[in-house]
């Protein structure tokens, strides 16, 4: 089968290792991997501002780029989910309504395409660290994203998870909205940090960069101790260290 990466911006341009980290797991598999180079935005920040016209030109290019995938996984539950948008995006445009409701078929949040397409839950990864997971708004409200990386993380060998006070709170990220309202952006971000802290972690792990990215800054900001990992790359260091 032939399986594309949906990289996303925020891996792509400042992340890079969440994706290398993903490519390395699923080969492991006998995954044979392709990377179309075309792909670009998802056009999520323009969709979720209210320009769709714009957003369509985005799309079309993520549709041609995955036509003729038989699968594509994404590092981020965020993206994978606005290609759930493109039908709607297309309703009127029936040369593309198509292609729009065969990619969101196929498309997976790296945890799903894990346990769901090739059946794994432990990929033989050691990592003896206290761990703790925020579940993004995207991946656990939309996709539905909430057994597969607690399956992964449950077969991590020395690894203790540890619960997240009011974990599915959102972080205050939502991409413009960080922007648009940074008062109460920074607010929700300082909350969650609070509770981080309560659990006394060495780790905090999630499954959208985007996300996580907010969360470090609040903890950087704070001089907190605390490492943030994308699960792909904990997955990976833990098989690297087995």
């Amino acid at each position: 089968m032939k399986v594309s990466l949906f990289i996303t911006c925020l891996s792509d341009a400042i992340y890079p290792k969440v994706g290398e980290a993903m490519a390395r797991l699923l080969v492991r598999y006998g995954v044979q991997l392709d990377f179309p180079k075309v792909q670009t935005c998802c056009g999520q920040p323009s969709y979720n501002s209210g320009y769709w016209d714009e957003t369509r030109v985005a799309a079309k290019t993520i549709l041609k780029a995955f036509n003729d995938s038989d699968f594509v996984v994404s590092p981020s539950g965020s993206c994978t989910y606005m290609i759930h948008h493109y039908p709607e995006l297309f309703k009127d445009e029936p040369e593309w309504l198509d292609s729009a409701r065969r990619l969101e078929q196929k498309t997976y949040e790296f945890t799903q395409f894990m346990v769901q397409v090739l059946g794994v839950t432990d990929v033989g990864a050691s990592f003896p660290h206290t761990v703790t997971y925020h579940p993004s708004c995207h991946g656990t409200r939309l996709l539905g994203v909430k057994e597969e990386p607690m399956k992964l993380l449950g077969s991590v060998k020395g690894l203790q998870l540890v619960p997240l006070p009011f974990a599915e709170d959102c972080c205050g990220f939502g991409g413009t909205f960080a922007v648009k309202m940074p008062d109460i952006s920074g607010a929700m971000v300082t909350e969650k940090v609070d509770h981080i802290r309560e659990t006394e972690a060495e780790v905090l792990v999630g499954l959208d960069m985007a996300c996580l990215m907010n969360i470090a800054g609040n903890l950087r900001y704070r001089e907190e101790p605390v490492r943030v990992m994308h699960l792909a790359e904990l997955l990976y260091e833990g098989v690297k260290h087995a």
